[in-house]
């Protein structure tokens, strides 16, 4: 039986520029838990704007970005549409279709790396 990974490391495209200016592009997300998704539809953002749902669920799985010491909304929120669509399309990946990721090995030198594949059709 194997290991359920639950956690995925992602580099964003442009990345999260924070208050200092420093440059933050690599972090980890999690997989979401059925609370992620449902305790943010109480709040008041996401009733006003179902659109916020998206900032909240983000910020609840995004567990390190670069060095930052917590990744909130306002750092959702900051993030350059790019990025985060890059975040929007990794969360639906992991957590509606699962990782497409295959541990592989190099027949020459057997160092041992991921790849992910790809569906067809994308």
């Amino acid at each position: 039986m194997g290991i359920l990974q639950t956690e995925f490391e992602f580099s964003l495209p442009k990345g999260y520029v924070d208050e200092t200016g420093t440059l933050h592009k690599h972090g980890v997300m999690r997989l979401a838990t059925a609370a992620d998704e449902i305790l943010p539809l109480k709040e008041s953002r996401v009733q006003q704007n179902p659109a916020y749902l998206t900032v909240i669920l983000l910020a609840r799985v995004v567990i390190r970005l670069g060095e930052l010491k917590m990744v909130t909304t306002k750092v959702i929120e900051d993030l350059f549409a790019g990025d985060f669509a890059y975040l929007q399309e990794m969360y639906n990946r992991i957590n509606q279709y699962g990782s497409n990721v295959i541990k592989t090995q190099c027949p020459k030198c057997e160092h041992s790396f991921e790849i992910e594949a790809q569906s067809l059709g994308e």
